[in-house]
């Protein structure tokens, strides 16, 4: 086997990396069928069969780990050559992107990510997915996403820009019915209390509370923060946010929010990417941008 189609070696990398025929398919813009011969093609000139049907998808033998690091290595090194000599020019662009937020994230950033992407690049597309805190890491590391924006570390080896520093708050709505113009600590623990899913990546204020021995009455737990503001201005719910959130909403006249009390440290908002061999090009444009459009003030 003296030669083989480079595409078949990206088709190779990305079915490692994926898991999946369809998701590889999509991932490369071709066919399903096509991505399937791709497969049997490798399969033939390697006389293995490099990856085996399971019910958690396609995964690969030994030899397919053995050659995985080697080819996406090389991948790397030629894209990166070919875009150095090609350099991306944002105004033409369709590309597409994914970054991974939170909802919190989305509520916050996006507006403004999304007006400075598109007043420099307004044809390229940009996909935004859930974030989950426990596959985040592997989305970084096998390039089902760009970037993703979060207070929380990730395992491997990934880079992060800090973006913003922000500290938690306590969001109530504004004619509550005990609490006045301020808050202590006996006043909180007295109260009924809603709370955002951790999977946000907002677990600091909880873990706080734990070691302080500190139990809320919790009445509700969401998932989402879109609706908080409907929901605590018609009861007399207290919830920890981050304070640029809690800003937002008391924007609307009907919320306030006080400085909690109990002392919880501030944390920091990043920009996180996997580190690789070398990055493209529109790669290292996009997450400039980002950090660009969220450090104006």
């Amino acid at each position: 086997m003296s030669h083989i189609d480079l595409n078949l070696i990206r088709c190779f990398v990305t079915l490692y990396e994926t898991g999946s025929v369809t998701e590889t398919a999509e991932r490369l813009h071709i066919t399903q069928p096509s991505a399937s011969y791709a497969l049997s093609r490798l399969r033939e000139q390697f006389d293995h069969p490099l990856f085996v049907r399971t019910r958690g998808g396609m995964r690969p033998t030994e030899l397919a780990t053995q050659l995985y690091a080697t080819f996406q290595d090389a991948l790397g090194r030629i894209d990166k050559a070919v875009d150095d000599v090609r350099q991306f020019e944002p105004a033409h662009s369709e590309q597409r992107f994914c970054l991974s937020l939170t909802d919190l994230g989305e509520l916050a950033f996006l507006p403004r990510i999304l007006e400075r992407v598109h007043a420099i690049a307004p044809n390229v597309q940009l996909d935004v997915i859930p974030l989950e805190i426990d596959k985040v890491g592997d989305w970084l590391a096998t390039g089902k996403i760009d970037a993703a924006i979060c207070s929380m570390p990730f395992p491997g080896k990934t880079r992060s820009d800090v973006l913003l520093h922000q500290r938690y708050v306590c969001l109530l709505r504004r004619d509550h019915s005990r609490i006045g113009d301020s808050l202590d600590l006996e006043q909180y623990m007295a109260e009924q209390h809603a709370e955002v899913a951790s999977s946000n990546g907002h677990r600091l204020p909880e873990n706080v509370l734990q070691e302080l021995g500190i139990q809320r009455k919790i009445r509700l737990r969401l998932r989402h923060v879109s609706v908080l503001p409907q929901v605590l201005i018609r009861s007399d719910l207290l919830v920890i946010l981050p304070s640029q959130i809690a800003e937002m909403f008391v924007a609307g006249g009907q919320l306030k929010m006080f400085e909690l009390p109990f002392p919880v440290p501030p944390f920091t908002v990043r920009l996180h990417r996997q580190e690789r061999t070398g990055d493209s090009t529109a790669q290292r444009w996009f997450h400039e941008t980002i950090v660009e459009a969220l450090r104006a003030e």
